[in-house]
């Protein structure tokens, strides 16, 4: 069974484990989520065991209208990808 974690639940979460406070723990989640955002608009960002964030660029292609079969064009479009390291793959087992 899956659940799902929450910002609020992983703030609580990184403070308990580091021994912040919500507060600090909240602030240093923020500035990883914008450093990690700002960086992969550069290129990739890669924390070796955890996993890799790239910038890809999806071409444009022909879809279809689900409801009248109709074909689309779909533009290119800017993308951002998630590798799990060997340690993230690792711990889900």
């Amino acid at each position: 069974m899956s659940t799902t974690t929450n910002k609020s639940e992983l703030i609580a979460l990184i403070a308990e484990t580091g021994g912040f406070t919500k507060k600090d723990a909240e602030k240093a989640l923020e500035a990883t989520i914008t450093s990690i955002t700002t960086a992969v608009k550069g290129g990739k960002v890669q924390l070796v065991g955890f996993g890799t964030f790239e910038a890809k660029t999806r071409k444009a292609r022909i879809g279809r209208n689900p409801q009248t079969g109709a074909e689309i064009k779909i533009p290119e479009t800017n993308v951002v990808s998630f590798k799990a390291g060997k340690s993230l793959k690792d711990s889900v087992k």
